[in-house]
């Protein structure tokens, strides 16, 4: 059992092999890239693969819901958000990628994991959107091996319900707070 905490999270994660805060800020710990990229916030390996995954906590989800918009601007400004999260969201996963690939860790297929504190409707959209631009599976036909795996946008309980090898729950400094 690995246990990693990061961005107000406790993870558990049964049968790891590994299992660290990958976009590590600390310079003195091992896992500190100190390379000008992006990373996701936790990496876990696993016999058969590797887990990335990334943490999204909104206090107000609404900027990026373009379904609940009630004017022309309003759309537009919740799809530009929502873009802008979709290219955040898959840059993390491509530049981790990338700082794996120079570590020879991308030897197993990798699934890629966003917990965002959205609801499920909003969650769907999301990795739909993600799924097409990683791309996930082999991209062309030219590939050896696809870059993901899998992906998957969910929430809290989602994680919990799709994912029960691996619990998560909030830190109750977290849950005061808010992010």
């Amino acid at each position: 059992m690995k246990i990693v905490e990061a961005d107000g999270f406790e993870f558990r994660f049964e049968d790891a092999l590994d299992a660290f805060v990958f976009d590590e800020t600390d310079s003195t710990k091992p896992t500190f890239h100190g390379a000008p990229m992006k990373g996701v916030d936790i990496v876990a390996e696993f016999a058969e693969a590797y887990v990335y995954v990334e943490l999204k906590d909104y206090d107000d989800p609404s900027i990026y819901d373009v379904l609940g918009a009630s004017t022309e601007d309003e759309t537009n400004s919740r799809q530009a958000s929502f873009k802008w999260l979709k290219n955040y969201l898959k840059y993390k996963f491509r530049d981790s990628y990338l700082y794996r690939h120079a570590e020879q860790k991308v030897d197993k297929p990798v699934h890629y994991v966003c917990l965002i504190t959205f609801d499920n409707a909003l969650n769907s959209r999301m990795q739909k959107s993600l799924k097409q631009e990683l791309p996930v599976g082999k991209a062309s036909r030219r590939w050896v091996q696809a870059l993901a795996t899998s992906c998957h946008v969910v929430n809290l309980d989602k994680w919990n319900e799709n994912f029960p090898k691996w619990p998560v729950t909030r830190l109750a400094a977290a849950a005061a707070g808010g992010a």
